[in-house]
């Protein structure tokens, strides 16, 4: 590789790599207990703890849960309704005050769906499992600090490739995992954080990618909605505002039947974010590891119950529902979890590492140059 094209590279490798580190520390650190949190709530004793009833007994229909949960939080609007695999007895309920009200300003709890008790889940209302998630998704400010960092997850990737392309001679003239031990203890820590990022290299990439769309995840949805959910709701633009509500109690049933073979992630009320001011929106996942999520939205008519549309899913919305998962690992069970957290750890050495041999090959600049 010719000199110029490797300071080139060296160049964009060490600023890119910089600018960003400080924030991607942060996200190191803050997503460790995130990869761990529902094992972490449970330690702590903040998961709510369903009723023993015996087997069988019957579930409350979705309109009781309404009722239920307006009992809970009277005052409030329903805004959705969601499941859990690992909770086939409940439902988690989300209320505020009004139904377009913003997500860090609504109230979520749990519903017992046998009984409609409704259980508190103080993580997800503050506490230090959310201080974490706001911390590690936008820094407690909003769509700007999401945005930022989007863009420190964009220097990250092309921090990667440019230490890749510049490690490929290395890795030429030596073999692979060669550590200079007779070396300078910055050589010796330059070869390590070669090394470790190699290692690394896939995943932080993954991560890294999937972080980036995560993070622009308001901005993925505002496009579906102006696209494809403006589309399926174009026919109800000039109705006049609803004064009453169907009730929810056939929403689960009349979905399957639009989308056979699928099961409900959650119901978005009408009035939010993810339906219209004329629709119940049930949002419907397949049973594989990949199809559950990707999420296919079914339409219906909040008057009379009818089915309006049964929407496709657009490139964009397949990509933001892959990549969660796949940026906090939580797909592949304890293992899984515990791949990704080690690989967590490596990535915080290799920060470390880079600032530190920044540090030295400047102050030896400096001494140099006196």
């Amino acid at each position: 590789m010719k000199s110029k094209t490797i300071r080139r590279w060296s160049f964009i490798h060490t600023w890119t790599s910089l600018i960003c580190t400080a924030f991607l520390l942060m996200l190191a650190l803050t997503g460790l207990p995130l990869i761990f949190s529902h094992e972490i709530e449970h330690l702590i004793g903040n998961a709510p703890q369903l009723q023993t009833l015996p087997e069988g007994t019957p579930h409350l229909d979705l309109q009781q849960l309404v009722r239920a949960a307006e009992t809970h939080r009277p005052g409030e609007v329903m805004q959705y309704f969601g499941w859990e695999d690992d909770e086939p007895n409940a439902v988690i309920a989300i209320m505020a005050a009004t139904a377009g009200t913003e997500p860090n300003s609504s109230h979520t709890f749990m519903l017992d769906t046998r009984t409609g008790q409704a259980l508190e889940v103080p993580s997800a209302n503050g506490g230090f499992m959310m201080f974490m998630l706001r911390l590690h998704v936008d820094m407690f400010a909003g769509l700007p600090g999401k945005l930022l960092l989007a863009l420190m997850g964009t220097l990250f990737v092309l921090a990667i490739i440019s230490g890749t392309v510049l490690y490929l001679p290395f890795m030429r003239r030596n073999e692979f995992a060669t550590v200079r031990t007779g070396k300078s203890k910055r050589v010796r820590w330059l070869d390590l954080h070669n090394l470790i990022g190699v290692v690394t290299l896939t995943w932080a990439l993954v991560v890294g990618v999937t972080g980036v769309i995560s993070a622009c995840a308001d901005l993925i949805i505002d496009a579906w909605r102006s696209d494809t959910l403006s589309a399926m709701v174009e026919p109800y633009r000039d109705e006049p505002p609803l004064t009453q509500l169907a009730p929810a109690s056939r929403l689960l049933d009349i979905a399957a039947d639009a989308a056979p073979d699928m099961q409900a992630d959650f119901i978005a009320f009408p009035g939010t974010r993810f339906s219209s001011e004329h629709h119940y929106a049930v949002f419907m996942k397949g049973s594989s590891h990949l199809t559950s999520h990707l999420l296919t939205p079914v339409l219906i008519d909040a008057t009379d119950l009818s089915v309006t549309a049964v929407g496709t899913r657009p490139w964009y919305m397949d990509a933001m529902g892959m990549s969660q998962p796949l940026h906090f690992g939580d797909y592949g069970g304890m293992s899984m979890k515990i791949l990704w957290a080690a690989l967590d750890l490596l990535t915080i050495i290799v920060l470390v590492s880079g600032l530190y041999l920044w540090w030295v090959r400047r102050k030896a600049a400096k001494e140099n140059a006196l």
